[in-house]
């Protein structure tokens, strides 16, 4: 119960380093250590993100501009998704809004009821975010936008390795310790369990009131000392392998990220300035090491520059996240595959979780019960929105028609029952993927209402169509009319 003055936070790499820099700036008076060895490599693939992270940086004090110098970084819109439905199939998540509502009532319920007159126009024609991606287009979005036409937002693809240095330069400029060592052992104290201290390689035992364990996925900490278990998600997430390589490009980098369905899972591409980040996730129980690497090879832009890297791992989460003095953030929590860029945002939204219920007086049963509940929310919200990225598949391949099979958890049944009977979007408490995103998925597995709202039915049919078609019209004149993607990144 006594108050915690020094932090001791186990791991570097991007879970680390972002931890680090956060906490120095929201807590200068604290005392904090990073242990990490510069023996042990890093994960260090996940290039792309969602916009939160710009959030993140400013907090640091970092514009986007500082960032995408340092980080070869090029903006991201979005995500493509080709052959996901059907083979041939092909649609964008992008970062915004689609149409605008009218008397309370959603834009996709006019939409759907204008598709049902007879209107071809995709739901992506009314969003600004995926025609700007589909056009290979960008500027700033607009700081008051004249209508909801004209909101959308972007994230960031960046060179992870990068992006470490520099959040550990702002960390360790804000007085953040750094110690070049392995974790030997990990001292629990023998009447409260809590841990005491962390035995080095270089002979060093280091001491802290409060241990944030972003050891990747051995958890040496919270897993391992404090003996927290693991659920396993792989009867529901299939993927457990992801080969990753980078290589050569002399293209115009495309403003969204590209996520390819494959015989056994998916490849994506990730545009930077300087590379290509590629990589293939995958079933080991549909397809081998040797053909998914083989079938990544073959499907790249450019020349390899980097020894491919096989990651393997398990979906899931810690059955607790705090337990006594220690947190786990980062692969040390859970994980799952990299679609949507889900685990850079959820050390983001940990970190601030741990800044709302921060022990400053002592740890105190409350907030830890809390911040396990929320963060298991959150956890299971995520495997949910990935969940909803296969099961509505059409393809023909084992992987796939598996993922039709699977019984699925009661939470996304409850979420999908409600938009197919009423259209209804829910957004509920500690999700990062808002109502938009679910719906950007729904649409592109054809995954329809099977009504709209009855209210727009005293709406006049001519007069919805007048109404779409000038909101088509407004976004093609704004997507016209809009720089190239390189033109922006050429004013860095």
């Amino acid at each position: 119960m006594n108050s915690i003055k020094n932090i001791v936070i186990a791991g570097g790499g991007t879970a680390g380093w972002m931890t680090a820099a956060s906490l120095a700036k929201h807590f200068p008076h604290l005392s904090i250590c990073l242990v990490e060895s510069s023996e042990i490599g890093t994960i260090g693939v996940g290039e792309a993100t969602i916009p939160t992270i710009r959030h993140f940086n400013r907090a640091l004090g970092l514009s986007d501009q500082q960032v995408m110098k340092r980080t070869g970084a090029t903006c991201k819109l979005g995500i493509q998704f080709n052959g996901w439905h059907t083979e041939s199939s092909s649609f964008i998540h992008p970062f915004g809004v689609y149409g605008e509502s009218l008397n309370g009532v959603g834009f996709h319920h006019y939409w759907l009821k204008n598709k049902k007159l007879g209107d071809p126009h995709p739901l992506e024609s009314y969003s600004v975010g995926a025609q700007l991606a589909k056009h290979g287009k960008f500027a700033l979005p607009p700081s008051n936008p004249a209508s909801s036409l004209a909101v959308f937002d972007w994230a960031l693809h960046l060179d992870a390795s990068k992006y470490a240095q520099l959040l550990k330069e702002v960390a360790t400029d804000a007085g953040v310790k750094r110690v070049d060592a392995k974790i030997i052992d990990v001292i629990l104290h023998p009447e409260s369990g809590h841990i005491d201290s962390l035995n080095l390689s270089n002979g060093q035992q280091v001491h802290g009131d409060f241990f944030i364990d972003c050891t990747g996925f051995s958890s040496l900490l919270l897993g391992q000392a404090l003996k927290v278990d693991y659920k396993d998600w792989n009867n529901w997430l299939l993927c457990d392998r992801a080969i990753a390589v980078q290589s050569e490009t002399d293209v115009i980098p495309n403003p969204y990220t590209e996520a390819n369905a494959k015989t056994a899972g998916w490849q994506w591409r990730i545009p930077l300035q300087h590379r290509q980040g590629n990589g293939h996730v995958y079933s080991s129980q549909h397809t081998s090491d040797e053909a998914a690497l083989d079938s990544l090879l073959a499907d790249i832009n450019g020349e390899p520059i980097s020894e491919p890297k096989c990651i393997r791992f398990r979906p899931g989460c810690r059955e607790r996240f705090w337990v006594k003095n220690c947190v786990a953030l980062g692969l040390a929590a859970g994980f799952f595959e990299p679609i949507e860029s889900t685990n850079i945002a959820l050390i983001e939204t940990a970190i601030e979780r741990l800044k709302l219920f921060f022990p400053y007086n002592g740890i105190h049963s409350s907030a830890v019960e809390e911040f396990n509940v929320r963060t298991t929310k959150e956890y299971e919200s995520v495997r949910d929105f990935v969940l909803l990225h296969y099961l509505l598949n059409a393809r023909k391949e084992p992987f796939w028609q598996d993922y039709r099979n699977i019984s699925l958890p009661d939470t996304l049944l409850h979420r999908m029952s409600l938009y197919q009977t009423n259209g209804i979007l829910i957004r509920q408490r500690h999700e990062i993927f808002q109502p938009n995103s679910w719906l950007a998925i729904y649409d592109g597995f054809h995954y329809l209402p099977t009504r709209h709202d009855p209210c727009i039915d005293k709406v006049e049919d001519n007069y919805i169509r007048q109404g779409l078609a000038q909101m088509r019209e407004g976004i093609a004149k704004a997507v016209s009319a809009t720089p190239a993607h390189q033109n922006f990144l050429n004013q860095l």
